[in-house]
């Protein structure tokens, strides 16, 4: 007992400059909650009390506003296109960008830099500027209106990201690993496979949360690409709680939030990868 005084007594008392870093970062956290669980509250009362008390608690939470919403919206159908969409787009520019970052990592070429150059550029190049020729080139070819049409471009505005991210997580890792497995006879498959792969799983976490979020909260290809109801993804189905006259608000927030679960709960589950991820590519990248 006195030694645990005595260890409470020899406790520095935090810095003035501590106690504003956690202020700033409780205040931070307050601003991105708050308008979740007012989403949440709106989501649970009906559309005569959210007029009359829009910020208060609801009095008799209307948890049936979630099926209506879920009935209404056929978020079913576009939920089950979203899951199909983004997990397509997910493992196909996860492999494919994971071999590109590898090569332009650890193989000796004369135009990995070059490589690497081209895919950071795409990075920059906003979806808007090239969305009609795009539209135009899918047409012709008859990729409209078709999920596969979809991926496509998904696929394209992630890739860079991906390739950026995972180049870092590949060029951290030491030299001597794929030495020491070339001495003893694995090929540059064997190499990526067996060693490369195993040692980036954080990476992968960071690269494909960031596909998976970014993906599953596109609006604007979604709404340019499909016209059949029954192949739209969740982003574009939220529109149609919006009328011309009416807006049936209190489905809306239901709807939202049903939405938005999904990418909640996978960055609860993989929050720590994440932040070690993005630590680790930060410095040693």
């Amino acid at each position: 007992m006195d030694k645990t005084l005595a260890v409470k007594k020899h406790k520095k008392p935090l810095s003035p400059i501590l106690i504003v870093i956690y202020l700033v970062l409780i205040l931070l956290a307050v601003l991105y909650i708050a308008p979740l669980v007012w989403m949440l509250t709106v989501s649970l009362k009906d559309n005569a009390e959210l007029m009359a008390s829009p910020f208060s608690l609801p009095s008799n939470p209307q948890w049936f506003n979630y099926a209506e919403a879920w009935n209404l919206g056929k978020l079913g159908i576009a939920l089950a296109n979203s899951v199909l969409v983004c997990g397509v787009t997910l493992i196909v520019s996860l492999f494919l960008g994971s071999m590109t970052a590898f090569a332009i990592a650890r193989m000796r070429w004369k135009l990995s830099e070059a490589t690497h150059t081209f895919f950071l550029i795409g990075m920059m190049v906003p979806v808007h500027c090239i969305l009609i020729p795009l539209f135009v080139r899918f047409a012709n070819l008859g990729l409209t209106n078709s999920r596969f049409g979809l991926m496509l471009p998904y696929i394209t505005f992630s890739l860079p990201m991906t390739i950026f991210l995972l180049t870092g997580f590949f060029r951290s890792m030491p030299g001597e690993l794929f030495e020491a497995a070339a001495i003893d006879g694995c090929g540059i498959y064997r190499c990526f496979f067996r060693i490369a792969l195993p040692l980036c799983r954080t990476g992968f976490f960071v690269s494909g949360l960031m596909t998976f979020v970014g993906n599953w909260n596109e609006l604007l290809l979604a709404m340019v690409f499909i016209s059949d109801p029954q192949k739209k993804t969740l982003p574009v189905t939220l529109t149609y709680f919006v009328g011309p006259y009416a807006t049936n608000y209190v489905q809306m927030f239901a709807a939202i939030i049903i939405a938005i679960a999904p990418t909640i709960i996978v960055y609860c589950m993989f929050s720590n990868q994440i932040v070690e991820g993005l630590t680790t590519g930060a410095v040693k990248g």
